[in-house]
């Protein structure tokens, strides 16, 4: 009895293995065909990723300058919205009363 479990389970772990190998050679062929040329897929996204980083890398030194223009801009907008308030406050303070105007 021994003997014929062995034997099973030896035949088990060949089935085994033999489907194992088989389903790896069929994941291989599928990423092959996904990236192993050239003229595939992922080559191509590859390409034009590189086209994209080689195309816009001038963008950096222009958008650190487009940032501090942006920054002084901002600073001076403050500037002017203190002053828009001092003469909201001081236009608001001499106004006559609702009550105290005239038709």
């Amino acid at each position: 009895m021994n003997v014929l479990l062995t034997v099973l389970t030896a035949l088990l772990i060949l089935v085994f293995v033999g489907a194992l190998v088989h389903y790896l050679r069929r994941i291989v062929v599928a990423l092959e065909s996904i990236g192993g040329h050239s003229q595939s897929y992922l080559a191509k996204l590859g390409f034009g990723v590189r086209a994209i980083e080689k195309e816009t890398s001038h963008l950096a030194p222009q958008v650190i300058q487009l940032n501090q223009g942006l920054t002084a801009l901002a600073e001076g907008l403050g500037a002017v919205d203190g002053h828009l308030k001092a003469v909201i406050a001081a236009v608001t303070a001499s106004a006559p009363a609702p009550e105290e105007r005239t038709s």
